[in-house]
């Protein structure tokens, strides 16, 4: 693989040889492909292509892609119509803007391409905790759900097989790399695709909450970053130890959100934590986690034969 130029898109394969790393800026793609040689690498070849202009197609539409989603407000690119559309799902209900799809976007984007004209088994693309599934016939993952994110450790495995539609999980909480309304430690979300899981994750979190909270910490959104897309909206910055009527009610709230996702058909299920506490919320198709990991099948979670890549942690 190549590197594009000293400031641009870079492309290698990590040390183990089998999965690919780009990197733009703040995109930081690990991707793993199973199949063929000729198919992988073609398959790769297809991923590196397609994300070179991924960046700058992004930092083109930002204006509308920071603004509230409206059904009027229709951006142009590929990437930017996945965000569009994962976040115009909620926006009759919630204050949403598509870059709450943003990191799940972009992962479909370059998973698409990998598969266009391919024969690949099994791949996914892992964007900082965000990603793509692509589950062929007879094939499976198991995904791992960390409800404590700053130890990183899975605590529960939940089995994907390719007849379940699955195609996304993604994972946000108010210690993540994006902003959160809420104080959930990790909201675990599967749907039909990673922006759609992107998207429902963010506002599912948002929704784990208490009103006041002597021991939560909070500041405006645009005090942390001057273009957050939340603006002056209190995000965040730190959660104290938690009565256990003011955890309770914090799950109940997105537990509530999360259901209604489900019914809607927006996502799978929802896996909810919370200071040690935790809720399942599911379609009824999707078993609850697994209690420990089951070898020899893969995952997209550190701790199986996928390394280094964290489903519940978003770094």
């Amino acid at each position: 693989m190549s590197v594009f130029c000293d400031t641009g898109p870079v492309a290698k394969l990590l040390a183990d040889g089998k999965r690919l790393h780009l990197q733009h800026g703040p995109i930081d793609l690990i991707i793993e492909a199973f199949g063929a040689h000729q198919d992988i690498e073609a398959a790769y070849r297809r991923a590196e292509t397609v994300f070179r202009p991924t960046l700058v197609s992004l930092v083109d539409e930002l204006p509308v892609l920071r603004a509230p989603t409206l059904l009027e407000r229709r951006p142009r690119g590929a990437i930017a119509l996945r965000m569009w559309r994962a976040s115009l799902a909620h926006a009759a209900e919630s204050f949403v803007t598509p870059m709450a799809a943003v990191a799940g976007a972009v992962a479909d984007h370059v998973l698409a391409a990998m598969l266009d004209g391919g024969n690949l088994s099994r791949a996914y693309v892992n964007n900082g905790g965000d990603i793509a599934l692509y589950i062929g016939e007879g094939q499976v993952f198991d995904i791992g759900v960390c409800a404590e994110p700053r130890q990183g450790n899975p605590s529960a495995f939940v089995r994907i097989d390719a007849v379940s539609g699955i195609g996304g999980v993604a994972t946000s909480g108010w210690d993540g790399r994006s902003h959160s309304l809420g104080i959930a430690d990790a909201v675990t979300v599967l749907a039909n695709d990673a922006a759609g899981a992107d998207a429902a994750a963010t506002l599912i979190a948002n929704r784990v909450d208490i009103p006041g909270g002597e021991v939560i910490k909070r500041r405006p959104a645009s005090d942390l970053s001057s273009d957050s897309d939340l603006g002056d909206r209190l995000v965040t910055v730190g959660v104290g130890d938690l009565p256990p009527e003011d955890m309770a009610l914090a799950l109940v709230g997105g537990a509530e959100i999360a259901e209604d996702m489900c019914e809607r058909g927006l996502i799978r299920a929802a896996f909810i934590s919370l200071q040690g506490r935790s809720v399942s919320v599911t379609d009824g198709g999707i078993e609850a986690p697994l209690s420990s990991p089951v070898p020899g099948t893969g995952a997209a979670t550190e701790g199986t034969d996928i390394e280094h890549q964290r489903v519940g942690r978003t770094v």
